[in-house]
């Protein structure tokens, strides 16, 4: 059974990453920022995780919010090719 603590965890997360995927499109859109500095932002979370990765206890959570990050770059790339 999922505890009502594990739900706001993962609510919390969801939240937090649609702010901030609107944090990134609003200014694309509006050309304030282009895409390869969009791209640039997510490469730097994603290697921020992954300079983290080593660093027990969290070791898997920072492993998969680098993956995370980085599907999320290969899905812009993808789209932006279109």
């Amino acid at each position: 059974m999922t505890s009502t603590n594990d739900i706001k965890d993962v609510a919390a997360g969801c939240a937090a990453l649609a702010i901030c995927e609107s944090l990134l499109l609003a200014p694309t859109e509006l050309k304030v920022l282009d895409d390869s500095d969009a791209r640039g932002i997510l490469e730097d979370a994603a290697a921020t995780h992954r300079g983290a990765e080593n660093t027990a206890p969290d070791a898997a959570l920072h492993y998969e919010a680098a993956h995370m990050i980085e599907h999320i770059i290969s899905v812009r790339n993808a789209l932006s090719r279109r």
